[in-house]
């Protein structure tokens, strides 16, 4: 009896060993598992964060990211529908909603980055051939307020149908319609840059800097006509204070002049033969000098005074 309960204890100490090395798993906020029995999926996937009981050495967890993941892209050059070559970058966030579906058909997070790139990328190759550029570089809120477009601007043909934004949401609902088979949702997709292909691109500059060069010319012509103008308007005001500053100094010396003569009129009328004589006086300091000599007749009425 003492063997027996010898042995029972021995085993109990093996089980309970076994239990405490391999018999519990803690699972980390942010992620959740799948429990295997050789390969086979055991019960619903665990999601909920915490220390968990499993079979020791038998059951086999595999776990898996919960938060949000990212996928970017590697750039393609994808002919748009009106055959413009453009590199397209593209990013987008995706999350496993599905453990157990996704350990079956994918396997891990690796091969999902790979099968995100022939979902997404075969969606947007097939949502691009299908729309002009215009659609792809111009947001759906777009405005051509301040643009003018050319006939051979492709860029510039004016309001997109959809837009930049409406193009991502097809592209995301087309791949949203392929990976939930695979336990995995996706949450957005983004463009991260749109651009030429490398043989296009250099007339692309040369023609930004043909038509910048003559918006400047275009503006430098506004500006000299408004120069122009201003400097007419100046200068005919300047013209018209001019007038109107020499007709008031015309007339205050034509009123000067005219009170001055009333003065004199005035003070001639009250003592003509004293004005006669102030004026003789003046003439002689005006016409004999130092060395003048001067010659009157005795009727002379400039002698009178000389007498």
């Amino acid at each position: 009896m003492k063997q027996t309960l010898q042995f029972l204890f021995f085993v109990f100490l093996v089980v309970a060993g076994f239990i405490a090395w391999d018999g519990f798993y803690i699972l980390e906020e942010g992620q959740q598992a799948v429990i295997t029995y050789f390969g086979a999926p055991v019960g619903d996937p665990v999601t909920k964060a915490g220390l968990k009981l499993k079979l020791p050495f038998v059951h086999t967890v595999t776990r898996f990211e919960k938060k949000i993941l990212i996928w970017d892209g590697d750039p393609n050059q994808i002919p748009t529908y009106d055959k413009t070559y453009i590199y397209m970058d593209s990013t987008a966030r995706w999350r496993i909603t599905d453990a157990l579906r996704f350990m079956q058909a994918v396997g891990h997070e690796n091969r999902a980055q790979s099968l995100l790139d022939d979902i997404i990328d075969g969606a947007l190759r097939d949502i691009v051939n299908k729309n002009n550029l215009v659609e792809i570089i111009r947001s759906s809120d777009w405005s051509p307020e301040y643009m003018v477009a050319r006939p051979d601007d492709k860029t510039q043909a004016g309001r997109p149908e959809f837009g930049r934004d409406k193009i991502s949401e097809m592209v995301l609902e087309a791949a949203s319609k392929i990976t939930p088979r695979y336990g995995i949702e996706l949450i957005d997709v983004m463009f991260k840059r749109v651009n030429y292909i490398d043989s296009v691109r250099e007339k692309i500059y040369q023609r930004m800097t043909s038509e910048r060069k003559r918006i400047a010319a275009e503006k430098r012509s506004l500006g000299e006509g408004s120069k122009a103008e201003i400097l007419g308007d100046v200068d005919k005001e300047l013209k018209e204070i001019t007038s109107t500053a020499k007709r008031k100094a015309t007339e205050t010396k034509g009123k000067a002049d005219a009170e001055a003569s009333r003065i004199y009129a005035e003070a001639y009328s009250k003592h003509p033969e004293f004005y006669s004589f102030l004026k003789s006086m003046e003439s002689y300091r005006d016409i004999l000098g130092d060395n003048t000599s001067l010659i009157l007749s005795s009727d002379s009425e400039l002698f009178q005074y000389l007498q």
